[in-house]
C-alpha cells in the first residue's frame, strides 16, 4: 500500500468495508500519519486520534455536528468525545476489520479541512 498525498484523500471517498481485508500495518499507518499532523496513531495502531480545544461550548458543538454530517455523507463514522465543554476528541478506527483502513486516513483529512477552513481559531491538542 502506497503512502496517499492528503490532496489524494480528500478527492476520495469512504468505500464500504464489511470485514475481509487486512487491516493497515502500524509501519503504514506511521508513514501516512506523517502527512496528517494533528492525528496521533493510537491503541496499538488499530486507530487514529485526534484532539481540538474550542473558544466555547457552541462552536465545539457545532464542529462536532459538520463531522458527524462529514461522517455521514461519507459512511464512515468516527467516535467523537466531547468533554469540559469545549475539548473535541476525534477517534477513527475501521470497525469491521479491528484496525484502520483508508477510510480512515480519508476522513481525518476531510475532517482536517473543515476543521481549518469552519474553526480557524480552534486550537490543536496533543492526543493522549
Amino acid at each position: 500500500m502506497d503512502i496517499v498525498p492528503v490532496a489524494q484523500l480528500i478527492s476520495k471517498k469512504c468505500l464500504p468495508c464489511e470485514g475481509g481485508v487486512d487491516a493497515c500495518t502500524v509501519e503504514y499507518s506511521q508513514s501516512q500519519i506523517r502527512l496528517l499532523p494533528t492525528w496521533t496513531v493510537v491503541d496499538s495502531g488499530k486507530s487514529i486520534a485526534r484532539s481540538i480545544r474550542f473558544k466555547n461550548f457552541v462552536e465545539a458543538i457545532s464542529c462536532l455536528n459538520q463531522i458527524g454530517d462529514l461522517a455521514e455523507a461519507e459512511a464512515h463514522h468516527p467516535d467523537l468525545h466531547l468533554t469540559g465543554y469545549r475539548n473535541l476528541k476525534v477517534e477513527l478506527t475501521t470497525h469491521a476489520i479491528g484496525g484502520l483502513s483508508e477510510n480512515d486516513f480519508i476522513l481525518a483529512a476531510k475532517i482536517d479541512l473543515l476543521v481549518a477552513d469552519r474553526f480557524p481559531t480552534a486550537k490543536h491538542v496533543t492526543a493522549e
